[in-house]
């Protein structure tokens, strides 16, 4: 047998050994289908909360559809029902508000300038979006009852994020904080009502609104703390910047179908 011959055999077999690539068994066709699925759903978010801003939440899923260029069958190949189109867009929701609101809650500003950026961040939202949180507060798509609370999961989240933060700075002027949490969820009470109230009436402006609310969020603080012999400058930074962490963990398994 000729060298060329035994080195053509030797390759032939070490080939054989390989595994088989992804193109060859199909996973790298599945993962692309898989990411196309998650792209193609999340367009039509896109198209349902431009939807929402034309027809208010009263919309249907037929002027979802319409919006995204496509027809109902096309549509509901990517979500089960009406429930999961609303979820989903409960999903989109609550990333838009926490992209806004971590990092205005967290910014190393001075107390008072604080408070008004994460509340500034709130009212954009709901001012940019006044529909998608008509509809997420009202638990119901199209009169139908969703099983998913998304507004009292996301003040959930947002109150516990609060209650640690308040917590720390409490612990940090050897102040008792047992009462962050109360405290917590009595501003994230406030703040929602007031902005359900604001998207209802809008007697004032946002700018008005917000700095209504830090005022009084502020004067509490402020009273609190005086209480305890304690003076916060409301306009120099802390020396020391506490910042929070939110995420919300939702099921994502109809992406990944």
């Amino acid at each position: 047998m000729t060298p060329v011959i035994e080195r053509v055999k030797r390759n032939s077999k070490q080939a054989s050994k390989r595994p088989a690539s992804d193109e060859e068994t199909g996973d790298a066709r599945r993962d692309r289908w898989r990411k196309h699925r998650i792209a193609r759903r999340a367009e039509f978010v896109e198209a349902a909360l431009r939807a929402l801003d034309k027809h208010g939440p009263e919309l249907g899923m037929e002027d979802v559809a319409a919006e995204a260029g496509v027809t109902k069958p096309v549509l509901y190949r990517h979500f089960d029902d009406k429930a999961d189109l609303y979820v989903a867009l409960g999903q989109r929701g609550t990333e838009i508000l926490f992209q806004r609101l971590i990092p205005a809650i967290n910014a190393e500003l001075a107390p008072v300038p604080r408070i008004r950026m994460a509340l500034d961040a709130f009212f954009t939202v709901i001012e940019e979006h006044p529909n998608l949180y008509r509809l997420l507060a009202r638990g119901s798509f199209l009169d139908k009852p969703v099983d998913a609370d998304i507004v009292a999961e996301d003040k959930e989240v947002i109150a516990t994020a609060l209650t640690a933060l308040l917590g720390d700075y409490m612990r940090m002027f050897n102040m008792d904080s047992g009462a962050a949490e109360p405290w917590a969820h009595g501003i994230v009470g406030m703040v929602q009502n007031t902005g359900e109230w604001w998207l209802d009436r809008r007697s004032m402006g946002r700018d008005s609104v917000v700095e209504y609310l830090t005022q009084i969020i502020w004067a509490a603080i402020d009273g609190l703390t005086r209480q305890q012999g304690i003076v916060i400058d409301p306009n120099l930074p802390l020396e020391e910047n506490k910042v929070i962490q939110m995420s919300k963990a939702r099921d994502t398994n109809a992406e990944a179908q």
